[in-house]
């Protein structure tokens, strides 16, 4: 990650952040790109079928610049077929992280900005919208 931002505050080096323009986007697999295609029946995976607009909108912000990683409830066991799958299909990414919890409800707490974007069934480009978050009491 080359377009990374080394930051001091009070003299000391912070964790690193890349600049405002750069994304860092995880995504899901199942149920996101492709078929939702649970860990108890891998022999399905090899042959998901693919959301064409989730490959069309991903390789999109790859080629913007974007970092893409995979981030998944697949195990580790299930990473071959899964890197297979994603090279035939044809994305473009940095990287794939498995073992995600299982379960959804995700509840994410960073010291940096994230955001979250349910899937709702298609991929398009991004719009700002007002939602309610929470927050840590002050």
């Amino acid at each position: 990650m080359n377009k990374l931002l080394n930051i001091k505050v009070d003299g000391e080096l912070i964790s690193p952040v890349l600049p405002k323009h750069i994304k860092n986007y995880l995504i899901d697999i199942d149920g996101t790109i492709c078929d939702d295609i649970p860990n108890e029946e891998p022999d399905r995976m090899k042959n998901a079928t693919l959301y064409p607009d989730a490959l069309r909108t991903l390789n999109k912000w790859f080629d913007e610049g974007h970092f893409i990683t995979f981030f998944t409830s697949r195990v580790e066991e299930h990473r071959s077929v899964t890197e297979i799958w994603l090279k035939k299909n044809g994305f473009k990414y940095h990287g794939l992280i498995m073992n995600k919890p299982r379960g959804g409800n995700y509840h994410w707490v960073d010291n940096h900005i994230v955001r979250a974007t349910r899937f709702d069934g298609k991929f398009t480009d991004l719009v700002d919208k007002e939602a309610t978050i929470q927050v840590f009491k002050s």
